[in-house]
């Protein structure tokens, strides 16, 4: 972990059911961790494919003997981490815990608890990846929609997958359900092709007024009205501009 996220907390409510030694369901807005004795059994989201979802995608099928107990436990820790990075996300309501709850999934086999120090450690890092590699949060839940590479720019087959399945409609949740590959996966994929200018980066949200400015009589602070961006005649918004830059770099280099 760096310095940036040392001390840094996901779920303060995690981390004291930890303590605890709680057993039953933390339920968030994203998804919901399963915790035994404190630690953390099982997790669910619904922007996460489970692990039957990513076995049967990689042509797996552990009821034919096709795949060992070991194997099958790191698949379904994978998920496990996966869609408890989605669960933690922030959320507009709060969480809420039911003792004694179990996740009732039989297809999932008996693997060992994983620590809450330990998911929240692995949240934070993958957080810090995500904006390392491109920290521009609104492509995760937007529609990925590719654009034209510069001339020499390549991609990985990971990535030249996810573009022949962008359609301009799905975002990157549905591209891993479709895909059958982790929902955190194909997050960071979407982000480096933002970084290189291969897809679109959808401006931000406006940040919400205050709401001290609201009261008391105040007037709200408002922002200089700008003019609209303009659109390319395909019309894709302009992209930041580190992106513009990178993908001069390259066509740049692809004529030297």
């Amino acid at each position: 972990m760096s310095a940036r996220t040392a001390g840094a907390v996901v779920s303060p409510m995690l981390l004291r059911l930890a303590k605890e030694h709680a057993t039953g369901a933390l339920i968030r807005d994203h998804g919901t961790l399963y915790l035994v004795d404190g630690r953390v059994a099982y997790a669910r989201s619904p922007v996460a494919p489970g692990a039957d979802v990513l076995l049967t995608a990689g042509g797996r099928q552990p009821r034919q003997g096709r795949i060992s107990a070991g194997e099958l436990e790191i698949c379904h820790l994978g998920a496990l981490f996966d869609a408890a990075f989605f669960a933690l996300a922030p959320g507009r309501g709060p969480a809420r815990f039911q003792y004694g709850a179990v996740h009732g999934t039989p297809a999932a086999p008996a693997v060992r608890p994983v620590p809450a120090a330990d998911i929240e450690r692995e949240t934070l890092r993958r957080r810090e990846l995500l904006d390392t590699v491109w920290p521009y949060p609104a492509v995760d839940a937007a529609p990925v929609v590719p654009r034209p590479a510069a001339p020499g720019q390549t991609v990985t087959p990971r990535q030249r997958a996810l573009l022949a399945h962008a359609d301009g409609l799905r975002t990157p949740a549905q591209l891993a359900w479709a895909l059958g590959r982790p929902a955190f996966h194909v997050l960071l994929e979407i982000r480096r092709l933002a970084a290189a200018g291969l897809v679109t980066t959808p401006p931000e949200p406006a940040p919400p007024v205050p709401y001290e400015a609201m009261t008391h009589g105040a007037v709200p602070h408002r922002a200089v009205p700008r003019e609209p961006p303009l659109h390319d005649p395909a019309g894709f918004a302009p992209e930041p501009d580190i992106a513009l830059l990178r993908r001069l770099r390259d066509a740049l280099e692809a004529h030297l």
